[in-house]
């Protein structure tokens, strides 16, 4: 759809403070729906053993040991293994050590 030549420039639309208010409060909370559910999918995410192995700082054996004994879960297929990242972040935290302060 094309503009005509004098509907060009700026453009004002005056609200009362209170739709306003309405209108910005709406929009908070569909921002705040939209990160949480960006963070969920994120969290939710498969990734491959390399950036497991990164995540967690271990070697190539460790990460084939906590395989074996199941101590994260995992998916293969054929020679591909993935992990969940929030299985990882679930075994971060499991192990997490909190300082004596």
């Amino acid at each position: 759809m094309e503009e005509k030549e004098e509907e060009k420039g700026i453009n004002m639309v005056m609200l009362p403070k209170d739709a306003w208010q309405d209108m910005a409060s709406t929009l908070k909370e569909i921002k705040d729906v939209l990160e949480t559910k960006k963070a969920e999918e994120v969290n939710n995410e498969w990734i491959g053993s390399a950036e497991a192995r990164k995540m967690l700082g271990v070697s190539p054996k460790t990460w084939q040991n906590y395989r074996d004994n199941r101590i994260i879960p995992f998916t293969q297929f054929g020679r591909k293994i993935s992990v969940k990242r929030s299985d990882l972040e679930a075994f971060m935290e499991a192990h997490y050590i909190k300082s004596e302060n």
